[in-house]
């Protein structure tokens, strides 16, 4: 007997769904090690040069395991931000890009209003920069691939 008939599988909308969700999520958390890594690295430089990273309120120097943790952090935030895109934006990618270049400026306030010495701001400031091109140019890309 030969069946050529058409075989019912899941819903094939839902499955690619998840799919791009689950990429999506994926992409954005290896780029999130690779910018705790990066951020890390950078501020391990910029200690090895002479930045303190003394922050005068308190006089709490930040140690360079913050700069993992508050870099992850808000990488994972841009992912949900992505995940939300992709779900509810006809253009998430331009979206996203608009969105994330938006918060990274406005993150670069809090070091200039820090008080700290001169090298210690312009460390901070470029520490905010480099998670940002690690995490916004693939984000972007991954949500352009995941919509076309």
């Amino acid at each position: 007997m030969n069946d050529t008939g058409v075989v019912a599988g899941p819903a094939s909308g839902r499955t690619s769904r998840t799919h791009r969700y689950r990429g999506l999520a994926g992409t954005g958390f290896i780029a999130t090690l690779a910018a705790m890594m990066a951020t890390t690295l950078a501020a391990a430089l910029a200690q090895a040069v002479g930045v303190d990273f003394e922050v005068p309120d308190g006089g709490e120097t930040i140690p360079l395991s913050g700069f993992a943790v508050v870099t992850g952090f808000f990488s994972v935030v841009g992912i949900v931000i992505a995940l939300a895109l992709l779900r509810w934006s006809d253009h998430p990618d331009k979206r996203f890009v608009w969105t994330a270049v938006s918060l990274t400026a406005i993150s670069l306030v809090p070091p200039l209003l820090s008080g700290a010495n001169t090298a210690t701001t312009t460390a901070l400031l470029g520490l905010h920069l480099v998670p940002a091109t690690v995490m916004i140019p693939t984000l972007a890309r991954s949500l352009r691939t995941r919509t076309d």
